[in-house]
């Protein structure tokens, strides 16, 4: 997968999905010296960069009548019953209890029929799959499949069309679709990618250290958007296209949450902080006039 693939989901999603604002800062913003610009994608329709995979993958899919199922911790979940309800499809939602009610109860408001069944994602994900079995619905994963992949690469797409001078890019990992899809957007392109994870979901941390992905117990601050199990394969096979692998406390994404509240009136999720994390606990430092683009990718 590279920018191809990433300039047809654009094309694919064009009119459905907005394209979201960059917020340049001035230098010493958030208290981190430098070039800093904020992709701001926690102001998609349901406020996640997720409505960009998803719209992707039933735009480009073929829905059957038994329309799509989705597994999600809320954000992947609201994305596939906002785009199912844009172009006229079934979606049912299977959620795992520990996802906060703001992120289950606007499923069916947006038309899903939602299923909340106890654990974490990877338990929600179970479920997913034997409803596709047994009603013959579309498989929708939330960071493993290709359409929603290329999906979730438009952001940075965008940021490169925008931004003009980029050096590094910072996102979070889950899962990995967001970090596959930006690896596949600036393939060939030589910028850099820094990808974070919280302690508490560390699912490329341990893939790296295991040589392979692994199965890791999650949980902490970010859970809900970053509880993954398991790195999925997107994200293995760009493993040597990241620049550096950070973890990051839950403590540094709370602060990151305060400060994007107190300097730019931002209220993002913990995960939709976590990339932002990363520079103002030190545990990324950039270069004297390096320009970096931060996701802050979700809101709820």
């Amino acid at each position: 997968m590279g920018p191809d693939d990433v300039a047809a989901a654009a094309d694919r999603i064009v009119g459905h999905v907005r394209r979201t604002p960059l917020l340049t800062l001035e230098g010493g913003a958030l208290g981190v010296p430098g070039r800093l610009a904020l992709k701001l994608d926690l102001l998609q329709p349901t406020g996640s960069f997720k409505v960009r995979g998803a719209t992707s993958l039933l735009a480009g899919a073929r829905v059957p009548p038994a329309g799509v199922v989705a597994a999600s911790g809320g954000n992947f979940g609201l994305a596939v019953a906002w785009a199912a309800r844009a172009l006229g499809h079934r979606a049912t939602i299977v959620v795992p209890d520990s996802s906060p009610a703001s992120k289950r109860d606007p499923l069916a408001a947006l038309g899903a029929e939602v299923e909340v069944v106890p654990g974490v994602y990877a338990d929600a994900l179970d479920r997913a799959d034997h409803l596709v079995a047994t009603t013959g619905a579309l498989r929708a994963h939330a960071y493993d499949d290709p359409l929603v992949v290329a999906g979730q690469g438009t952001a940075a797409a965008e940021v490169l069309e925008d931004l003009g001078t980029v050096d590094t890019v910072v996102v979070a990992v889950g899962g990995g679709g967001l970090l596959a899809g930006t690896c596949a957007a600036l393939r060939g392109r030589g910028r850099r990618v820094v990808a974070v994870e919280t302690d508490g979901c560390p699912t490329l941390r341990v893939a790296l250290d295991a040589g392979e992905p692994v199965d890791t117990e999650v949980g902490g601050l970010a859970v809900s958007a970053l509880g993954a199990r398991r790195l999925g394969d997107h994200a293995w096979a760009v493993r040597d296209e990241i620049h550096v692998a950070l973890t990051v406390p839950d403590e540094a994404v709370a602060d990151a949450q305060a400060r994007l509240w107190g300097a730019c009136r931002l209220r993002a999720e913990p995960a939709g902080a976590t990339a932002l994390a990363a520079l103002t606990s030190g545990a990324y430092v950039p270069d004297p006039g390096e320009t970096v683009a931060i996701w802050v990718c979700g809101a709820n």
